[in-house]
């Protein structure tokens, strides 16, 4: 269970890793098609999609953190990581696209699950 736990929270890393960089540096191009924006659009919101990825990168920070750290901190991380993915992941889902519940929400919670029986 150990090893399925690693490999899900990884998955949620790497997730969120993607999230950063389509964010903060690939907002005006590849934005519009991810999101279903106009690039005017895109154009208009790139400062608060770059902070929105600044933010998603502290996630990522949690995450890799609880990936390599030594316990007890490494518990601490991670549920703190994949709990706030699935907060976000479930308020995205609930006020922008229900797209998020699957992409960001699930796979947390998998994840999360997966490493609670792992201890």
């Amino acid at each position: 269970m150990s090893l399925l736990a690693t490999v899900l929270t990884a998955i949620v890393l790497l997730i969120h890793v993607y999230i950063v960089v389509l964010e903060m540096v690939l907002w005006r191009s590849r934005g519009p098609k991810v999101f279903g924006i106009t690039p005017a659009f895109a154009q208009e919101s790139a400062a608060l999609a770059s902070n929105q990825g600044l933010y998603n990168g502290f996630l990522v920070v949690a995450l890799l953190l609880g990936l390599l750290m030594a316990e007890p901190y490494a518990t601490a991380f991670l549920f703190y990581g994949l709990g706030c993915v699935v907060v976000a992941g479930l308020w995205g889902g609930f006020t922008a696209s229900r797209r998020i519940l699957y992409v960001q929400a699930l796979p947390a919670a998998l994840a999360f699950v997966a490493q609670w029986m792992a201890r």
